[in-house]
């Protein structure tokens, strides 16, 4: 698989990028209510929390219909993977797994070492065994209202990019969009001193 810009990966029809648009957005909630809300019968109010605004949104393409997303929150030494679904007909490994490497490559630009999820069993044996997570130690389960099983803690290690973004990047590179940090912005002039 090719990456055709830093934002976004594509293998055949499919197109992963990071939500920086109220379409995009729109379209990962449209997906996320498929999946819990009709699939899984979640409440709206657990389904969209005060998260929602405070978390990095991907969503997946497949010939431009929105068909996967998953939302990433960021912790001081942590990358926390969340709110994962795909729509029924498109939970193919291939996606499942491109996605899952587009979030490691942006944790990993952002310099992470190390990504977190929480899953149901039968889902938790999904990400062990398609995307090498590994269960925490010495974290119990936790059970949720309405959900019939208990959670797990699974973890990732990931290798922080050479060129992760820290103090030292440069000033201009820590205004553009998030995931675009290769790209100028339009608005970028170099400043005179």
């Amino acid at each position: 698989m090719d990456m055709t810009s830093e934002r976004a990966k594509r293998t055949n029809s499919v197109r992963i990028e990071l939500v920086t648009t109220y379409e995009q957005l729109l379209h990962a909630y449209a997906v996320r209510s498929i999946c819990f809300m009709e699939e899984h019968s979640v409440r709206a109010r657990q389904n969209y929390d005060g998260n929602d605004y405070q978390s990095t949104h991907i969503i997946v393409y497949e010939d431009d219909e929105p068909v996967g997303t998953a939302r990433v929150r960021w912790f001081r030494d942590f990358a926390k993977i969340e709110r994962t679904c795909f729509r029924k007909e498109h939970r193919r490994p291939e996606i499942i797994k491109a996605t899952a490497q587009f979030i490691f490559d942006h944790a990993a630009r952002k310099g992470y070492d190390k990504v977190i999820t929480h899953a149901k069993p039968a889902y938790a044996r999904l990400w062990r065994i398609l995307l090498g997570f590994k269960p925490a130690q010495g974290k119990e389960p936790v059970l949720f209202e309405g959900h019939d099983e208990p959670y797990l803690e699974l973890v990732k290690t990931i290798v922080p990019a050479v060129d992760a973004i820290d103090a030292d990047t440069s000033s201009a590179v820590l205004f553009r969009i998030e995931g675009q940090w290769d790209q100028p912005s339009e608005f970028e002039t170099r400043a005179r001193v």
